[in-house]
């Protein structure tokens, strides 16, 4: 029996939720698109009105994002998606992530870089080098077709936002600051930087982003979006569009082909078996009878992530390790006011950093590296490396902790549910900022620099290769009910590295802390490592959001992590942006109740 209301609002007071937003939680029976952009959420509820499912809808905000915030995404991107069937209760999940081209061999990119023998070295994530093979613009075909209504055509969905580009479009205000801030980039990157600004003989160089409100139009993108819808798939990996982007990364001096864009195409997109674990810490394995109608079945939530090359495994093995230390007796069952008490986010911290160390070595293309998935996150493997935990100090030498040197909010998440029951949770990104900044001549959009997180190492599981997926920080979440399948939530924090440090946060803070979906994500959170170069594990900084008291910093400090309070708007953005949907059931109807994250622009909005 699916969950009832008193799961959504479990808290016993509402003392236990200080943080409380100028944002109210959204609920709707027919569905809900929650985003950053509410013109990108309006091209989703289109599509939704007009029959359209919520894979659908989501292709449609997609469109959306990369014409108001393309700063953070686009079609030049990846994307990946999970996605939840009612009838069939089933999760499936979609790998959208682009390759490197065949001469992006090892001994070649380290010769470009004049990198000598046994330097390390890494990529400069503002070289062309980084630019991988855009697989955002499959991964939108090929989410339609393989999880779409049917009743819709590929046009009719991304008519909204090729209408909004031909028309103009006000821009909003964090995305304005992000554009605005990535306008210089634009300008160094290649010559057809006019193409995403605005011209302003007052600006540096004669070109600005556009500010607050101000109207900006994407004929160009639009162009990109119609050709698209027109002839699919082959109209980007071949032709006009694949030709300026083989020719702009050239010129720049990459070694991208048309080849390696055809090669994409003719592989589509990957429909991937989602990893999960089954959690029921905290004390939520024992609330069986409080949030359904009957006492039967076994509770918890399953937590389904994207398997590697994304980093969704961090957020599961993070959980199993938390669990682990719990049965243990190394942690308490936190009650509801602990919540980021210094004894609780030591706990978080320390789980983080065992889970990074694993993915720093094990997250890369599974096409070219074994990788032991299930073992990864069986119970077994958690329980012993949970041993390295000391519940009273900071360990100091463990882990390297991943690269979460690029803790960038340069990516959208957004989640969409509609009136049948389905539910996507969806993620594209240029990886940081305007990614690599280049942009291909009449097209209207960046290119990624998603390359940048490959090794240079020989031997390393992700070092670069030809034909080869990198190391994705992008990842979408999904959560069910143990006792019967039905739907638990949809969500994700965009934030480069902090993703799967936002998922294990906003979760807890649901199911263990008993916050509602808004509140979950307004609560403030902790970032690790957010300073460090790619690799390093030296002087590894914890980032504390403002709200988090200084006595609870003290106390961090005094266990032997170099934690810091961040304050201010801008420094925050470093904790990453959020949306929530979460599902209950009353009298034979699902409910959907939404939260959407301050921290960026945009909302929850019902269908």
């Amino acid at each position: 029996m699916p969950l009832n209301r008193d799961s959504v609002f479990p808290a016993t007071a509402e003392d236990w939720q200080p943080f409380h937003s100028r944002r109210s939680v959204v609920h709707s029976t027919e569905g809900i698109v929650a985003c950053t952009q509410p013109l990108a959420a309006r091209c989703g509820l289109k599509i939704l009105e007009a029959g359209g499912n919520a894979a659908d809808a989501a292709v449609a905000v997609a469109a959306g994002l990369n014409l108001t915030e393309p700063c953070s995404t686009g079609i030049g991107g990846d994307m990946f998606c999970l996605f939840y069937d009612a009838k069939t209760k089933k999760v499936e999940a979609m790998n959208g992530s682009g390759r490197a081209g065949m001469k992006y061999s090892l001994e070649n990119v380290r010769s470009k870089l004049g990198l000598k023998e046994g330097e390390e070295g890494r990529i400069p994530l503002k070289n062309p080098l980084t630019v991988t093979v855009p697989g955002a613009a499959a991964g939108w075909v090929d989410t339609v077709e393989r999880f779409g209504s049917g009743k819709l055509t590929l046009e009719q969905i991304l008519t909204p936002a090729i209408e909004m580009g031909e028309k103009g479009y006000p821009i909003s205000d964090i995305a304005s600051h992000g554009w605005r801030s990535g306008a210089q980039s634009l300008m160094g990157a290649s010559p057809n930087y006019a193409e995403l600004l605005i011209k302003d003989d007052a600006a540096p160089g004669g070109y600005r982003g556009p500010k607050p409100g101000e109207l900006f139009k994407a004929p160009n993108l639009a162009l990109t979006f119609r050709t698209l819808a027109k002839e699919g798939k082959k109209g980007f990996y071949t032709g006009r569009i694949a030709e300026q982007i083989v020719k702009v990364v050239q010129d720049q001096g990459g070694m991208l082909e048309l080849e390696d864009l055809q090669r994409h195409m003719e592989l589509g997109t990957e429909p991937v078996e989602p990893i999960s674990y089954v959690f029921r810490g905290q004390g939520y394995g024992k609330t069986k009878g409080k949030f359904t109608e009957s006492d039967q079945g076994d509770h918890g939530v399953e937590v389904w992530e994207h398997p590697p090359n994304g980093q969704g495994i961090v957020a599961l093995m993070t959980l199993g390790i938390m669990e682990a230390l719990e049965e243990a007796g190394k942690i308490p069952t936190f009650k509801e006011n602990e919540h980021n008490s210094a004894e609780y986010l030591h706990a978080i911290i320390e789980s983080l950093r065992i889970a990074f160390a694993d993915a720093s070595w094990w997250v890369s293309d599974p096409a070219c590296s074994k990788i032991p998935m299930k073992e990864l996150v069986s119970k077994e493997y958690l329980a012993e490396r949970a041993k390295l935990f000391d519940p009273t100090k900071a360990s100091k030498e463990i882990f390297d902790v991943g690269s979460p040197a690029h803790n960038h909010c340069d990516t959208v998440y957004f989640s969409v549910s509609d009136k049948y029951g389905n539910a996507i949770s969806f993620i594209n990104s240029n990886f940081m900022g305007f990614g690599s900044a280049i942009i291909p001549k009449g097209c209207g959009f960046s290119l990624q620099n998603r390359g940048g997180n490959f090794s240079l190492v020989k031997g390393h599981p992700n070092a670069i290769a030809p034909g080869k997926r990198p190391y994705h920080t992008i990842i979408p979440a999904l959560t069910t009910n143990v006792h019967d399948g039905s739907l638990h939530s949809v969500y994700g924090v965009m934030g480069g590295f902090m993703q799967p440090q936002g998922h294990v946060q906003v979760l807890l803070n649901m199911l263990a802390f008993k916050y509602n979906p808004q509140a979950a994500l307004d609560a403030p959170r902790i970032c690790i490592g957010a300073d460090q170069i790619p690799g390093s594990s030296q002087g590894q900084k914890v980032f504390l959001e403002d709200g988090i008291s200084d006595e609870v910093c003290e106390k961090l400090k005094a266990m032997g992590h170099e934690a810091v309070i961040l304050r201010g708007y801008m420094e925050n953005t470093m904790f990453g942006r959020g949306q929530v949907i979460r599902a209950h059931e009353e009298d034979g109807q699902i409910i959907y109740s939404a939260g959407s994250d301050p921290r960026g622009d945009g909302g929850a909005y019902p269908a």
